[in-house]
């Protein structure tokens, strides 16, 4: 029952980055139960309207080389599951240079495609890719990032949760470059003033109620003092308030006490019965609480006016006694103090003592930020050197050369000539010039070669893809029908321009049978048995 949201609709990947599940293994998909929840999700948000079936010829991307199982696997979904009327496979990187070649195709280049999981460096000679001879690097974007963030964190320890994988990346896609001379570079860093020209800085998000302590002590004295100011005004014209009620009342009841001393009984009596009093002792009793009363309240109104100053750090301050004698409180007095209890409910569970002023010593948002400097170039470098990050793998340089290697002198003057960079990681400032270094020391002397990026090394692998659909759509080189799939299986392959090679699979040969027994052998015996 638990719903299963894909790509964008997930927001930010951060919280839930290790819980995301993904079809591929590097860039094979492995896994097509979930390979299926995000051709779903690809075919709703394309709009494709077609009841029980998606009818519309499908271009993929695969990887070089490519295992026949995973083809098989998906070729079985695609036309078992969602009944396309043909398919076609093709390698991402060859599509980028297809779409970028067109004028002069068909004609030879050494493609280096370096994406989120991989590098691969493939040889195209005549229009078609020698995949005897193309090369992967298991290292990409993904790797950087990783490497980048462990960097990060142990320079900035205090930071460890806000250095995320997706900052990183965003620092990669930002702040990155490579360095043509590695070593070289790392020398400028150790220069002060190299350092404070070029390094970058990012600011992590941070708020200023971390920190309590940056706020003076003598703020919260003053705070202090004006709200118990505030308190005491409210006191004191509740007291005001209650000596008026209270001096009404005495009044009234003097009253009553004067018509029993001057005789008049019946109007006495009856102004008991309104106070609903019993005798003339219960008058003189209440006579006496009413006179002590107001006269405890003109005494704390004289006091309060003289107690003006209070001392708000060394003692707590007691809340006055509003009421001493029980009396009952108007409405008008209650509304009042639910006005200001929340004010005073933060500011008295406990007493504060002296503390000097506190004066931060460091700048808040300048302790969030994080300075980039030779991360910039360490990071983007493990393409090169993967031994940076403990990996036993070539890099691209060497790669190249060793690729190269494998053909004749006139071959590899050819396949220079055309060099071609596509992918999402070979966009970083700098790359082009480092492999026209590279190139250079290990061409002979004299010798020429073309370093060419991609026109946008992430989408022309779509832009190829949709160029080459096109232009086959009626043609039958290419794709594979149903019928092709039917017969032949799901790891059948039709080759183009921009696929990888069909290797059938070899059954192995089969062995002979025994030999016949020596009465079949000599043809002797009952015929009805030979029969």
């Amino acid at each position: 029952g638990a719903e299963t949201q894909v790509g964008n609709d997930l927001g930010s990947p951060e919280p839930l980055r290790w819980l995301l599940r993904s079809p591929f293994d590097r860039n094979v998909p492995v896994q097509l139960e979930l390979q299926e929840l995000l051709l779903d999700h690809v075919f709703q948000r394309l709009g494709v309207s077609s009841q029980g079936c998606v009818d519309h010829p499908i271009v993929l991307t695969e990887a070089v080389c490519n295992p026949l199982y995973s083809r098989q696997m998906m070729s079985e979904l695609l036309f078992e599951c969602y009944q396309v009327p043909k398919v076609s496979y093709g390698v991402d990187s060859l599509y980028s240079f297809y779409h970028n070649r067109r004028q002069t195709w068909p004609c030879s280049g050494l493609v280096i495609s370096s994406g989120y999981q991989c590098t691969h460096i493939l040889p195209v000679l005549e229009g078609r890719l020698d995949a005897k001879n193309c090369k992967r690097i298991n290292l990409g974007g993904c790797q950087a990032a990783v490497y980048l963030q462990r960097l990060l964190q142990l320079k900035y320890p205090g930071h460890f949760a806000a250095i995320t994988l997706s900052r990183m990346e965003e620092i990669l896609h930002e702040h990155s470059y490579i360095a043509q001379d590695y070593i070289e570079e790392l020398q400028k860093w150790r220069c002060p003033e190299y350092y404070e020209n070029n390094v970058h800085k990012m600011q992590l998000p941070f708020s200023n109620k971390l920190l309590g302590s940056t706020v003076a002590s003598e703020e919260k004295q003053e705070k202090r003092q004006q709200q118990l100011r505030r308190l005491q005004e409210l006191n004191a014209r509740r007291r005001e308030e209650k000596l008026q009620l209270d001096q009404e009342r005495l009044d009234r009841l003097l009253y009553v006490q004067e018509l029993l001393e001057d005789g008049q009984m019946d109007q006495f009596h009856k102004a008991l019965v309104e106070l609903n009093m019993d005798s003339a002792e219960e008058l003189q009793s209440y006579i006496n609480k009413l006179s002590l009363s107001v006269e405890q309240t003109k005494q704390k109104i004289l006091q309060s006016e003289v107690n003006i100053e209070v001392d708000v750090v060394d003692s707590k301050p007691e809340t006055p006694d509003l009421d001493p004698l029980g009396s009952e409180q108007s409405l008008e007095d209650v509304e009042s103090i639910n006005e200001f209890e929340p004010l005073f409910a933060e500011e008295q569970p406990e007493v504060e003592k002296p503390v000097a002023a506190v004066q931060p010593v460091f700048n808040l948002a300048e302790y969030h930020q994080l300075f980039l400097g030779t991360e910039r170039i360490r990071a983007p470098e493990i393409v090169f050197q993967p031994s940076l990050i403990g990996e036993d793998q070539a890099g691209i340089a060497e790669t190249m050369q060793y690729v190269l290697e494998r053909y004749s002198k006139e071959q590899q003057a050819i396949l220079v000539q055309n060099v071609f960079l596509t992918g999402g990681n070979m966009m970083y400032p700098g790359l082009k010039a480092r492999i026209q270094k590279e190139l250079l020391e290990m061409r002979p002397f004299q010798s020429s070669f073309q370093v060419s990026l991609a026109s946008s090394p992430v989408l022309d692998a779509w832009y190829g893809a949709r160029d080459w659909a096109v232009e086959y759509m009626n043609r039958e080189e290419g794709w594979i029908s149903r019928k092709d799939y039917e017969e032949k299986g799901g790891e059948y392959l039709k080759e183009h321009c921009a696929s990888n090679v069909y290797v059938p699979i070899r059954l192995p040969k089969q062995a002979p049978r025994a030999a016949e027994a020596p009465s079949r052998a000599s043809g002797t015996g009952n015929p009805s048995e030979q029969a």
